[in-house]
């Protein structure tokens, strides 16, 4: 690989870009695709009769020419809310390998002292996700219980096609958290994409046990997306 093109993969991947760097196993040339340019080539790759889902050390259709490595962002976990659950949450999650932020503008809640080895925000979801977005391998999960704090971190979730969407909540608490995104005009399909109440059905009810529910259902979601979680 070209120096430049070293850099250039780098530098996507300290980003959260996506990136898909193709060898020509002719010649040895290398083309490197970052961000949408990489979504656009994968999806031609699968019109074009590629495996379904293309991952590292893949071949294309084309197996005596051409080489494709997809470099992915590690999973991540963002927590919107510093509260006990995400106490629990994060320690759980740096076990399983996820790099953990959580996101929080309440200061009483948002400390490092609460959170040992995380990485914690004391600002408004909004304002954090302007500069640090999320991306397709992110799992986004509401945990605040306040709508002030949740809600705007809910919507940049489903805009950014996080691969998990959760929030915190009862059926009905839940029910009213649809009808305010829906205002904002998303369509009941993509709102469907939100699990709420979050997490897998376990009959969790201590902080540490609703954490180990809402870790199974990220994981779930990461390893088998395709899976339907009733």
């Amino acid at each position: 690989m070209k120096f430049a093109d070293l850099v250039r993969l780098n530098e996507a991947r300290s980003e959260r870009r996506r990136v898909v760097a193709v060898t020509n196993l002719n010649s040895g040339d290398q083309t490197v695709h970052v961000g949408s340019e990489a979504v656009e080539f994968e999806a031609g790759l699968k019109a074009g009769g590629a495996s379904r889902d293309v991952t590292s050390d893949q071949k294309s259709p084309d197996r005596d020419r051409r080489f494709v490595n997809v470099y992915l962002p590690p999973p991540r976990i963002v927590i919107v809310g510093a509260v006990h659950i995400s106490q629990s949450l994060a320690a759980l999650a740096q076990i399983t390998a996820f790099d953990v932020l959580i996101i929080d503008p309440r200061t009483a809640f948002a400390t490092p002292d609460r959170f040992q080895n995380v990485e914690v925000v004391a600002e408004w979801p909004e304002d954090v996700l302007r500069t640090r977005p999320l991306d397709q391998s992110t799992a986004l999960v509401a945990l605040s219980h306040d709508p002030r704090i949740d809600d705007s971190a809910l919507a940049s979730g489903l805009r950014q096609n996080c691969f998990y969407v959760g929030a915190l909540g009862s059926r009905k608490t839940h029910a009213k958290r649809l009808e305010r995104l829906a205002e904002q005009g998303f369509s009941e399909t993509l709102l469907h994409e939100i699990k709420g109440p979050i997490g897998i059905d376990i009959g969790a009810k201590t902080p540490p046990e609703i954490a180990v529910a809402i870790l199974a259902e990220i994981i779930q979601a990461w390893r088998q997306p395709n899976e339907v979680t009733p």
